[in-house]
């Protein structure tokens, strides 16, 4: 075969790998990639320093308050096997009812705590990230990146890990922003990441903080928040520590979220040197028909309303960041139950949002979490060790 022969099979067998993979967009909607070939942006390459990766991660929030958006967010969250654990087939035909009903309900609630910025968690979590990159900036002498990824919605987990292995991330810290460790929170957060790395060649070397509910600084960021409150009104009758709720039998098959949960209020409660009567511990934002953690907040509060209990305040601990959850359930609805019961004062105390304690707890998190990928970092001798091994990996045939 001459030379032109070969360029012309060379040029149809081209065709005929660009025509097979438009054929698998079109029919997955994903552009196709081979096991064997990557772009030269996939390609490892020994020019990059070794880079330090940071991903904080949360929910998420539909892109917009409207039923379409909804209905898309509910269908990925919904569909998680961590969040609802029933068998696949019957819960899919039980999930194909409640999109046709629930998007439309949950679009009316968005929309009333919805801003300018957008998604109220969404924005909170970006001023998060922007603060607790500024915080890390000098703090860690390692090259590094901070990005944000949604385990639901956008920006997503896949497309904030693809941005640090864009930057040469080469060991990455997980942080999920869920003080206490949840099967349907951070295991979920878990499943993801390691779902987005499975078709990467090369896998950086990965840590995961499972909790921080007994942290130091955490605890101190919340009793600070709660002395600002009362500072700024009264000290209320009872202080109600409110977290979302799982199903019960979650706890019965060895998840410890009920029991962090008990932990973080017992020392807040501590700090905050309050008597038992003074404080109680409840559980909101129950789905479903199954028995979930008790004693449920709004029935908590109908209660206290009916007994004389006045004057309520409401934290949530367990949201680093405002949203749905607390803006319209436990502000808004929550405070309707209290007062139709016969309370008069009620107050929800935000959520720690991005507080300059609270940049500080998560910073120090991760820095106590990163010990030994940065502790003998130097920056002029690490120029010069990567120069020389990008040397001699040219001395062994390598081209980039």
């Amino acid at each position: 075969m001459n030379n032109s022969d070969q360029n012309n099979v060379t040029q149809k067998n081209a065709a005929e790998i660009k025509v097979a993979q438009n054929k698998a967009t079109q029919t997955t909607g994903e552009p196709h990639t081979s096991d064997t070939a990557g772009t030269h942006d996939e390609a490892f390459s020994h020019r990059f320093q070794p880079r330090l990766g940071i991903l904080i991660t949360n929910l998420g929030t539909p892109d917009s308050p409207t039923s379409s958006a909804l209905r898309t967010y509910l269908k990925q969250f919904l569909w998680d096997p961590r969040v609802v654990d029933y068998p696949r087939l019957m819960w899919w035909f039980i999930l194909q009812v409640i999109l046709l009903i629930r998007p439309a309900k949950s679009a009316q609630a968005y929309q009333k705590v919805w801003t300018k910025e957008g998604s109220p968690l969404l924005s909170i979590a970006t001023k998060q990230l922007q603060a607790l990159r500024a915080s890390l900036k000098h703090a860690i002498k390692m090259p590094h990146a901070v990005e944000l990824g949604m385990r639901y919605g956008n920006p997503s987990i896949p497309s904030a890990l693809q941005k640090l292995r864009d930057a040469n991330a080469t060991h990455i810290l997980v942080l999920p922003l869920y003080p206490q460790y949840s099967s349907s929170t951070t295991a979920s957060t878990l499943d993801a990441v390691a779902l987005a790395v499975k078709s990467w060649r090369y896998v950086p070397e990965f840590r995961f903080v499972n909790s921080y509910h007994d942290n130091t600084g955490y605890i101190d960021a919340l009793a600070a928040s709660v002395k600002e409150a009362w500072k700024a009104h009264r000290q209320p009758d009872k202080l109600l520590f409110s977290f979302h709720g799982t199903p019960k039998r979650f706890l019965t098959t060895g998840d410890p979220y009920y029991c962090q949960c008990h932990k973080t209020a017992r020392l807040v409660a501590e700090k905050l040197s309050l008597q038992q009567d003074q404080w109680q511990l409840t559980f909101q934002s129950i789905f479903g028909r199954e028995e979930w953690l008790q004693p449920y907040t709004i029935e908590t509060l109908k209660q206290l309303g009916r007994e004389g209990d006045k004057t309520v305040d409401v934290i949530c601990p367990g949201f680093s960041a405002d949203c749905l959850e607390t803006i319209e359930e436990i502000d808004q609805e929550n405070r309707e139950a209290f007062i139709a019961a016969g309370g008069k004062d009620y107050h929800y105390i935000p959520a720690l949002n991005d507080r300059s304690d609270h940049i500080q707890a998560l910073g120090d998190i991760v820095l106590n979490n990163i010990q030994g990928w940065d502790s003998d970092w130097e920056q002029d001798s690490a120029s010069e060790k990567n120069q020389s091994r990008l040397q001699r990996a040219k001395a062994l045939g390598a081209s980039h």
